[in-house]
């Protein structure tokens, strides 16, 4: 038999999932969406009956192709972080799942800072501050605001731990998926005991802890049943989507770094020690990689392009339409047309507020340099360039607290447009490697499982064998003078801007 393994993602808008073999060959997929609610300003809520609902229509739909799901032997997860569910003795929710995007907790976040500072965060979860958006300070909105809900509740988890324990009776998490709730102490690998006494609950009321890539336990004859597996199908833990999406991308060594455009810019280095930035502006996550961490951030991405092009581009959606083409493959072209460096246009692409490792939530986007002879093309060349030089700032931060990057692999939408990943390999002087993974975080997900139930020894050797670089963009040597000026002109308007920033919000 042909060991098949299923990588799934449980993202915030749908649910993707594939079957690989052992060389990372995709056999099929399927992408199954859902829906989110926000039943008021910053609260954003779904309904935990569709997890498992997509993932039962995902595996009907991978049958209806002709996968042979008889020879899936693994199931790995990739899964969007701190989605929260509440429920009882028997996993049955006590409410709707709160999402990661929910920002409900102001007042608890608030409560945790005046009570611990952000240092204390910092140094125990390896988090900068008590945002709203971690799971503790949701937990205690619970409690507070939802106080029937709370006494009735067994077990808090996130949905890595639901859809787990929903496939194999058990109830586990795994050290990447807790590294962002802020009641999981990332020095001990323990939940922290502070946060358990805020809740008023005990380890009992939370799942048992694993690593990443482990055999959570066999799934149930009934579930298998429903899927169309066999029952001999192991369960394995997984871990936060970015993180495994470097995994999938094969960054599962120190030094190796990993960039995704999408909608959000997030990067991800791994790195064999915990490592604390005396700014206090990177934050630290567990890695997919046993004892293994990692200095991850993001912010505003590929949303930039997309806003230019919906505002400023109909003319070019409109022939993208009539000849079955892609509009953002119409906009790079009219960019690699216009000269490195836009001549002298420069955009800050902080259309949201910035994030690490220059934190500024009234932070906004700016053009600068416009004259007479700019163009189209120049715009949409500025904004792809704006991330190229946001990925440079990151590792220029990485590199002061002694994190050198010699690599890097790019996956995302942005890394499929060549004019791009030539651009950025341009700004950072280094090469950008493009693999074979065509769906990262699947393929992160099933190099877990793998390693996981002993096809291969390691994530390492996993990645190895599953993951192929296709293509390799080298560094011009001719452009580093402009960009070098490009990117400095970025850092001052960065720096030089925060004055206006804070007048514009107080207009």
């Amino acid at each position: 038999m042909n060991p098949l393994i299923a990588g799934i993602d449980l993202g915030t808008t749908a649910m993707k999932i594939a079957i690989f073999d052992t060389k990372g060959k995709i056999l099929g997929n399927a992408t199954i969406e859902y829906q989110l609610y926000t039943p008021q300003s910053y609260f954003v809520e779904s309904d935990p009956t569709i997890y498992m609902a997509a993932i039962e229509k995902g595996f009907k739909q991978l049958e209806e192709q002709g996968v042979n799901l008889n020879e899936v032997t693994a199931i790995g997860f990739s899964l969007q972080s701190e989605t929260m569910f509440f429920v009882d003795g028997n996993c049955n929710p006590l409410r709707n799942s709160i999402s990661w995007m929910d920002n409900r907790a102001v007042k608890q976040s608030e409560y945790l800072t005046q009570k611990y500072g952000n240092e204390l965060c910092y140094k125990h979860t390896g988090q900068v501050s008590w945002g709203a958006n971690w799971p503790i300070t949701k937990a205690l909105w619970v409690k507070e605001n939802e106080p029937d809900v709370f006494a009735k509740t067994k077990k808090i988890l996130l949905i890595e731990d639901f859809i787990i324990h929903h496939l194999t009776g058990r109830y586990v998490s795994d050290c990447s998926m807790l590294s962002s709730t802020l009641y999981w102490d990332i020095t001990t690998k323990k939940y922290w005991q502070p946060m358990l006494d805020e809740l008023g609950m005990t380890e009992e009321n939370f799942p048992e802890i694993l690593e990443p890539g482990e055999v959570a336990g066999t799934i149930l004859p009934e579930m298998a049943e429903r899927l169309g597996l066999n029952s001999n199908v192991k369960v394995c833990t997984g871990a936060m989507d970015n993180a495994i999406g470097a995994v999938g991308v094969g960054a599962v060594r120190p030094g190796m770094f990993s960039e995704s455009i999408g909608s959000t810019l997030a990067v991800c280095v791994p790195t064999n020690k915990i490592i604390y930035d005396d700014n206090r502006q990177m934050p630290i996550h567990y890695y997919p990689v046993k004892d293994t961490y990692m200095m991850h951030t993001f912010t505003s991405g590929g949303i930039c392009l997309r806003w230019y092009r919906d505002n400023f581009c109909q003319l070019e959606m409109a022939c993208a339409k009539m000849l079955k083409e892609d509009s953002y493959d119409l906009m790079t072209k009219q960019a690699a047309q216009t000269p490195p460096g836009a001549e002298g246009l420069s955009f800050l692409p902080h259309l949201s507020g910035s994030l690490a490792p220059d934190v500024n939530p009234h932070a906004t986007g700016i053009f600068l340099g416009l004259t007479m002879i700019h163009k189209k093309g120049h715009f949409i060349r500025a904004i792809m360039e704006s991330l190229g030089y946001l990925v440079r700032r990151n590792i220029e931060a990485l590199s002061a607290m002694g994190i050198e990057v010699e690599e890097i692999r790019a996956f995302g939408g942005g890394s499929k447009s060549s004019v791009w990943n030539q651009i950025k390999a341009d700004i950072l002087q280094k090469p950008i490697c493009i693999t074979n993974s065509k769906e990262a975080a699947c393929l992160g997900a099933a190099i877990l499982a793998g390693k996981a139930i002993g096809l291969f020894e390691s994530v390492e050797e996993a990645a190895d064998n599953m993951v192929e670089v296709v293509e390799r963009y080298e560094p011009n040597p001719n452009n580093q003078s402009i960009y070098d000026k490009g990117y400095a002109i970025y850092k001052e308007m960065q720096s030089d801007c925060v004055d206006l920033f804070e007048a514009i919000v107080q207009e």
